[in-house]
């Protein structure tokens, strides 16, 4: 298993979610697992009820097997003031620099460094190694960008490389795409069976594979239960409404046998099957698009009282019996 699971989605698909229940996956049996959050939107602080992240790793929570999942909102501006200190050393001069804006101002007017900033604070993660030769975090899962802007911020490092040929610059942005570009990552998609989330995950694929990023899985996110197949619902199509009545009545709902105030239920009953119906056909078309994607495939179940630290816990168990640690 990748040790960077990196995981975006379209907005609305619930890839913080995924992201929370997968750092929670992977710190079973004693592991450890940062995940990081690199939009300021403290979404993982939400998840796991705690209050807002700082800019620094924290312990949130104990996974079954006393694995332990730590919490990092990267905060672009002190990122910059670590990458001045590790390179150049600039100590107090950097944090004078911060107190004039300077540091502000060369992360808002340059959007590229903010990204080179946040996966080289990754993958730093990654590698960073405890006194005695250990990784420090057997994991590290990134809620990523959505996937509209996801290979452009993942693959950011190269054009810096590009661009800066010699230096520390050259070899730090060298050394995290050397991360992002092996097995050592995987980019999960989250998605919907819905027609505009599959596309996007679609389209998503094709721009990492064509930036030579590594493409890990693809989870449906949020899948109603099945509550007929297609054997009962063409039965729903076909069938006579005074048996639905009768059948109604023998069940005890609107009146006699004979169906008698039975058959005002009739019509709202088989409107609704014919809104499932429609539904049931929209999805298992999406689940043959994504199917014909060439990925492994991972559902999870849309949690009908809402999602709360127990439910997290439900998600991240569902992923383990479904093999994506």
């Amino acid at each position: 298993m990748s040790r960077l699971q990196v995981v975006s989605g379209k907005g609305g698909t619930g890839k913080t979610t995924v992201a929370a229940a997968l750092a929670l996956a992977l710190a079973t049996e004693g592991k450890r697992t940062l995940l990081i959050e690199v939009e300021g939107r403290q979404g993982i602080a939400q998840l796991f009820e705690t209050e807002a992240l700082p800019y620094e790793e924290r312990k949130i929570a104990v996974a079954p097997g006393g694995g332990e999942v730590f919490a990092l909102a990267i905060d672009p501006e002190l990122a910059l003031l670590d990458y001045l200190q590790m390179f150049y050393k600039l100590g107090s001069a950097g944090r004078a620099l911060k107190k004039l804006g300077a540091i502000d101002f060369a992360t808002t007017i340059a959007p590229g460094l903010r990204d080179v900033l946040l996966t080289g604070k990754a993958c730093e993660a990654v590698r960073r190694k405890d006194r005695s030769g250990r990784f420090v975090y057997d994991h590290v899962v990134m809620d990523a960008p959505p996937t509209g802007r996801v290979t452009r911020f993942l693959n950011v490092n190269d054009e810096v490389a590009g661009l800066a040929r010699i230096g520390p610059i050259h070899n730090q942005a060298q050394a995290v795409m050397r991360v992002l570009k092996s097995a050592e990552t995987a980019v999960h998609l989250v998605t919907l069976l819905e027609e505009m989330p599959v596309q996007e995950t679609a389209d998503g694929i094709a721009e990492l594979r064509a930036a030579g990023l590594p493409v890990g899985r693809v989870v449906v996110n949020m899948v109603r239960p099945h509550l007929l197949d297609a054997a009962d619902l063409e039965r729903v199509r076909t069938v006579a409404h005074p048996e639905v009545a009768r059948a109604l009545s023998a069940a005890g709902l609107g009146g006699d046998r004979r169906g008698g105030h039975a058959e005002r239920l009739v019509d709202p009953l088989l409107a609704q099957a014919d809104e499932y119906a429609e539904r049931y056909t929209l999805e298992r078309e999406q689940r043959a698009v994504l199917t014909e994607l060439g990925l492994p495939l991972h559902e999870l179940p849309l949690l009908a009282e809402g999602m709360d630290l127990a439910g997290l816990y439900e998600l991240a168990t569902e992923l383990r019996k479904q093999g994506m640690t």
